[in-house]
């Protein structure tokens, strides 16, 4: 067991090495955290200026708001639906692109349009297809009989929220696939083979020996997708944004509101740390829950 004298002595000489890594984390992530903690107790204009110390007032002040409560709940049925729904389709996509067959590259690239392409486009796109007057799906639905005229499917709250479910599951789809293949790629392919020695289904082979050793990918793709889709702005921004009130806001746009509409700058501090603080409770008990770095099958 090497002493504590040598340990330091190594972390010493690592430190050249490390020395960057730590200052870009401390720039990038520390830095951004601990300011936004610090203004969260500032009394700030409505113009960004610094009144002085203000305590918990801001806190008292975000909890304050009636409508708190119902955006809290939107944001846990947001993130578990979109994480949720992003998982099984992309783990069902993944085990479809390890198979070999002819144009599977095309495939495998095609697949990277939505993560390629703009958000703020992506959304935009679908926004117009749904629009009641001019959108390509809403004429298609009337056409065939389905509607008897457009619908505001981004006009009211529900439907506006379930469509901006189905393009955040569109648009993280490429990211999640493709963590859950390079795990697919890294099972030795005995493990399955044994499985099938032993007369396991497919569906057994997946479940039992597949699945356990995919959960350190399948850890990553969930961490990423929680902290991406927690913070997501500009989708439910172009499908709710106009959505009057807070019937269709997450935790992330009622703080822009709060910033763009109300100016209640302090407000918005206090409700990102409370945003902060959430995301790293979620995240720590999932990783608990999952132990993405313990053996299958421990």
């Amino acid at each position: 067991m090497s002493s504590p004298r040598g340990r330091t002595g190594s972390a010493i000489r690592a430190l050249p090495w490390i020395g960057p890594v730590i200052i870009l984390i401390a720039a990038v992530v520390a830095f951004p955290a601990g300011y936004m903690i610090w203004t969260s107790t500032r009394d700030l204009s409505p113009y960004g200026r610094d009144r002085g110390f203000a305590g918990t007032a801001n806190f008292r002040r975000l909890f304050g708001i009636e409508e708190l409560g119902s955006v809290l709940a939107h944001t846990v049925v947001w993130v578990v639906a979109v994480v949720l729904i992003t998982l099984v389709l992309s783990a069902a996509l993944a085990q479809f692109l390890a198979l070999d067959f002819p144009g599977r590259t095309l495939i495998r690239l095609a697949i990277l349009v939505p993560w390629a392409a703009s958000v703020v486009m992506t959304t935009s796109i679908f926004a117009y297809l749904l629009d009641p007057e001019v959108g390509l799906a809403n004429r298609l639905l009337v056409d065939i009989g389905v509607l008897d005229r457009g619908f505001g499917f981004t006009k009211e709250p529900g439907p506006a929220f379930a469509v901006a479910i189905a393009v955040a599951v569109f648009v993280s789809i490429p990211f999640t696939t493709y963590t859950i293949l390079a795990g697919l790629h890294s099972i030795p392919a005995e493990v399955g083979e044994a499985g099938r020695v032993d007369g396991a289904s497919a569906w057994q082979r997946y479940r039992y020996l597949t699945l356990p050793q995919l959960r350190p990918a399948i850890a990553v793709a969930t961490v990423v997708n929680i902290i991406n889709v927690f913070n997501s702005l500009p989708i439910l921004q172009v499908l709710t944004g106009s959505i009057a009130g807070f019937s269709a806001d997450t935790t992330t746009t009622l703080t822009y509101k709060l910033i763009r509409q109300n100016q209640q700058l302090a407000t918005a501090a206090a409700l990102s740390v409370l945003n902060f603080a959430l995301i790293a409770v979620i995240i720590a008990v999932y990783v608990k829950l999952v132990r993405p770095g313990a053996q299958a099958g421990t």
